[in-house]
């Protein structure tokens, strides 16, 4: 863990949610945004409530994120005492047509903060409760009221995203990519030329090429290797002194290091705007993954963890099933055998990942308890996975 995370989510906290998050994402497959789900994993759960909105400071300083409390109690205390930033709540129709939560409904829009209508009320909401809704989260079919944006939620897979656009809908949360890529017959578009360069600048690192040789390598491609060095000088790995150069990278890293930076290079490379949302899910992905191994005593693990979650959604990003795509893209033998087969140490872990994705709370538990995780370590790592994240975006 870097030194430079706050002490909010700098051990387990949260014992009683699952937490789950998934992109807000635009028409033009933009991300604008992260909804985190708090889901209590028992209907009893008590959650420290002044932790919650330390770690949520913490992870998004600046606000502005949505927030999807599930159950009643949490949804609550969240109204009666919400986040000091600027924050986007979804708040269920019944909840906002009680009369008993009016008042605290009333209040978020004066201390800057919106509201999500999730459903339909049966009756027109009060004028001071209706002003702090400006989008309402409905299921395919149904239509927004007057002067309310429509947004899809749970939504999976391209097509249904489409859909959900093509249906009206302003912003979709939810995944691009539902399972494995499935190729649909035609021929795969040829890798673009910047891809090339990284795919080949790897291949280049995994044979122990001397530096001038992958310097002359990057050079074809000037934004990559600015890119590349961002990422290095980013607050999200705070390495010790700034990057000046690959070759300063390399000194300063090592060989093993550097291919956890060409990964995260090859999948945040891409110009597509379809490949947005995909990105997005692979960066955090890796980070989560990563901040999950914390425990292990190796440094190649836990960057191999990394690779394998950043890779995870290689297949969808280059259109092509892994068993070919990692004939030609060096992977560590632990991360070929999860992503091919689906087998070996770091499969667990990644099918926690995805659990995590869809805020399936049954999924979630049996991979939890699969890997002896209880659910405190793994909103600490979520947290930290989106606080990183952020800093490189």
């Amino acid at each position: 863990m870097s030194d430079n995370l706050p002490a909010a989510i700098d051990h387990a906290i949260l014992p009683g949610l699952a937490l789950g998050y998934a992109p807000v994402i635009d028409r033009q497959r933009a991300i604008v945004g992260t909804r985190l789900t708090l889901i209590p994993l028992r209907a009893d759960a008590k959650v420290d409530h002044a932790e919650l909105l330390a770690a949520l400071a913490a992870v998004w300083p600046q606000g502005g994120e949505v927030l999807s409390p599930q159950g009643e109690a949490l949804l609550t205390a969240l109204l009666a005492e919400p986040p000091a930033q600027p924050t986007q709540i979804e708040v269920p129709a019944f909840i906002a047509a009680d009369p008993l939560h009016a008042a605290a409904l009333a209040a978020l829009k004066g201390a800057g903060h919106s509201g999500l209508l999730k459903g339909l009320p049966g009756e027109p909401l009060p004028a001071e409760v209706a002003a702090v809704f400006k989008q309402a989260v409905l299921e395919p079919g149904q239509a927004a009221p007057a002067g309310l944006a429509l947004v899809h939620a749970g939504v999976r897979g391209a097509d249904a995203v489409d859909a959900s656009f093509q249906a009206g809908a302003d912003t979709v949360i939810g995944w691009t990519v539902d399972g494995a890529y499935e190729p649909t017959g035609g021929s795969r578009t040829e890798m673009a030329a910047d891809l090339q360069v990284i795919v080949e600048l790897m291949s280049r690192v995994d044979e122990g090429e001397d530096v001038e040789r992958l310097e002359q390598t990057l050079k074809r491609d000037p934004s990559l290797a600015f890119k590349l060095l961002r990422y290095m000088n980013s607050a999200a790995f705070g390495l010790p002194v700034e990057v000046s150069s690959f070759r300063h990278a390399i000194m300063l890293l090592g060989y093993a290091r550097l291919k956890r930076w060409l990964a995260l290079l090859l999948m945040t490379a891409s110009k597509e705007h379809s490949m947005r949302p995909v990105m997005y899910g692979a960066v955090r992905r890796g980070l989560l993954m990563e901040e999950l191994a914390a425990a292990m005593s190796e440094r190649e693990l836990r960057d191999e963890m990394f690779i394998c979650g950043l890779f995870s959604l290689l297949d969808h990003m280059l259109k092509a099933p892994f068993d070919k795509l990692l004939q030609s893209i060096p992977a560590p033998e632990r991360v070929r055998r999860a992503l091919v087969e689906g087998v070996g140490p770091f499969a667990p872990y990644l099918k926690l990942v995805q659990a995590i994705e869809a805020g399936n709370v049954f999924d979630y538990r049996e991979h939890a308890e699969a890997l002896m995780l209880d659910a405190g370590e793994i909103n600490a790592c979520v947290l930290r996975a989106l606080h990183k994240a952020a800093q490189l975006e």
